[in-house]
């Protein structure tokens, strides 16, 4: 058992604490109630199942879908997508907004698990306050897991931890905690402690608020018993726990106290200190103490970095940004919607923004607010909240909207792709609407579509090979189009930046090599890491970038 005895002796755990929590006062009270967060994981950790359960705590649904259930038990709300209900992962981020407690608005974005759509998640980060990272308590901190926090840290976003799967076979819960401090370079404080594992996994002790919570494995939707208790040596804990789990929980809470730090809101607000929680989304438990925590410790709407100023969540006028695009969510109407974080303001039905990039007012008349697929008409809105906008292509990823002001968000980037591939619509006549297909998917930020200078046809790349067979999925499904993907004899992408007279030299000498993305915007087309140290050594006035930002 390690744990980490460079962390000073903390006090103990106070009483209250969920009270603690204090708002900005210049925030108005809608915005303040409003928390706004992604859930993160390594696939399969339980991440849309712990999603599904936070709907059926806010009474959002009726019964939670399992993802590994079978019939219509298992169409989860956040998996929306038909790919995604038939394979039980999450492809795409998906939307909810619900309230908790009468008190909180809760704005969830359950985003893709899976390593190959890491680029949907990273672009969701930016329109979130929070993030909760799910770890399965066997396996730790995975790969992805990993990944996905380090791009939390880049944008220095608080984290709570839900270490799931405590009733199945589970590492020791000291190892969990120095994995995590150790991998992520992070200082964790226990929120919960477990009594026992897998099969005698009976619940947590509540380190937070003095109480012991029974999870219920007969009733996986039912909330779990709550027993208030006055500490550790409370008498009635013998009443519920067996003596040799009793001990070792006593012994484990007492050191955990010593070594481990306490919360301290402004540390976990800096993203230095991550409270972690234990215990099995599929049985509904420790589920709502996670709640409690997004609510009582959770960030409010927060400054947004722009140029050429930062926007502050109480500032009078609207303004906000798109950060996600999806297409066809209801295949009867081939809609576009734009997913728009609001930075600031009070926005209501009919308002009129001016669209940043195109210097367009645009009449904002039938704004929804999601779960998930479904969707509701929304009167109004506030800082904080994700609305969408219905809209035939209009929007883009990184657009601005606002009361005028040409404010450009930054921080939203494009990835270059890792996997390059020719497409070729099946019947060559319908080639045209291929095109107007790729086109969508370009926008919608789920492929690059680039056009070679020389030859026919389009060239798509993505990050991870299952994205390919998302898009020749969906555009089978959404268009009636089947179509191919074959081997492209070129393997990675780059933008091309420079002055305009370097970069026309540079496209002229290299034609074979250029294409342009679905902006316009040149691109060079490798074939080896040869071709990208080649260009750095003759054309010093250019330069091949891996990213680039969205432009608005």
């Amino acid at each position: 058992m390690a744990v980490h005895l460079a962390i000073s002796p903390a006090p103990a755990y106070t009483r209250g604490m969920l009270d603690t929590a204090t708002n900005r006062p210049e925030l108005p009270p809608e915005i303040a109630r409003r928390r706004t967060f992604a859930i993160i994981s390594h696939p399969d950790a339980g991440k849309t199942t712990l999603t599904e359960k936070f709907l059926l705590y806010g009474g959002a649904i009726q019964m939670a879908g399992q993802v590994r259930a079978k019939g219509e038990a298992r169409r989860t709300r956040s998996d929306f997508m038909k790919m995604e209900q038939d394979r039980g992962i999450s492809v795409s981020a998906s939307a909810m907004s619900f309230d908790y407690l009468e008190k909180y608005r809760f704005n969830l974005v359950d985003t893709p698990g899976h390593s190959d759509f890491s680029e949907d998640t990273y672009r969701t980060l930016t329109a979130v306050d929070a993030a909760i990272m799910v770890i399965d308590g066997a396996k730790g901190v995975e790969s992805q897991t990993q990944k996905l926090f380090e791009v939390c840290r880049l944008r220095d976003l608080p984290i709570l931890t839900f270490c799931n799967k405590m009733d199945r076979e589970s590492r020791d819960t000291f190892d969990i905690i120095d994995e995590i401090q150790e991998n992520l370079a992070i200082d964790v404080t226990p929120a919960s402690w477990p009594i026992g594992v897998g099969r005698d996994f009976l619940g947590c002790y509540d380190l937070i608020r003095d109480r012991l919570e029974l999870m219920d494995r007969a009733d996986r939707n039912k909330v779990a018993e709550s027993i208030a208790i006055e500490g550790l040596d409370d008498p009635k804990l013998d009443e519920h726990i067996p003596a040799d789990l009793l001990e070792k929980l006593r012994e484990e809470v007492e050191m955990a106290r010593e070594l481990l730090p306490a919360m301290d809101r402004q540390a976990f607000l800096d993203g230095t200190l991550t409270p972690i929680w234990f215990g099995s989304a599929i049985n509904s438990f420790g589920v709502r103490e996670l709640m409690d925590g997004i609510a009582g410790y959770g960030p409010e709407p927060q400054v947004q970095n722009a140029n050429p100023r930062e926007v502050a969540p109480e500032e009078k006028k609207v303004s906000g940004f798109v950060f996600k695009v999806q297409a066809n969510m209801d295949p009867k109407h081939r809609d576009r919607v734009a997913f728009v974080r609001l930075v600031s303001g009070h926005f209501k039905r009919g308002m009129k923004l001016t669209h940043v990039r195109s210097k367009k007012p645009m009449a904002v008349s039938n704004p929804v607010l999601f779960l998930a697929a479904d969707r509701e008409l929304a009167e109004e809105a506030w800082a904080g909240d994700i609305i969408g906008i219905p809209n035939h292509g209009q929007l883009r990823i990184g657009d601005a909207l606002t009361e005028g002001e040409a404010l450009r968000f930054t921080g939203i980037p494009s990835f270059a792709p890792e996997l390059l591939r020719n497409c070729r619509a099946g019947d060559p006549m319908k080639a045209k609407h291929l095109d107007k297909a790729l086109m969508q998917f370009a926008e919608e930020g789920a492929a690059k579509v680039f056009k070679p200078s020389f030859g026919s046809g389009f060239i798509v790349g993505v990050v991870g090979a299952l994205q390919f067979e998302v898009l020749a999925s969906r555009i089978e499904l959404e268009y009636g189009l089947p179509v191919r993907f074959e081997n492209s004899q070129f393997t990675s992408a780059r933008w091309v930046q420079g002055d305009q007279e370097a970069v026309d030299k540079f496209a002229s000498a290299n034609k074979q090599h250029m294409a342009t993305d679905n902006d316009g915007d040149p691109v060079f087309l490798t074939r080896l890491q040869w071709d990208i140290d080649r260009v750095a050594r003759d054309y010093p006035d250019v330069k091949l970038t891996a990213t680039k930002e969205m432009m608005i």
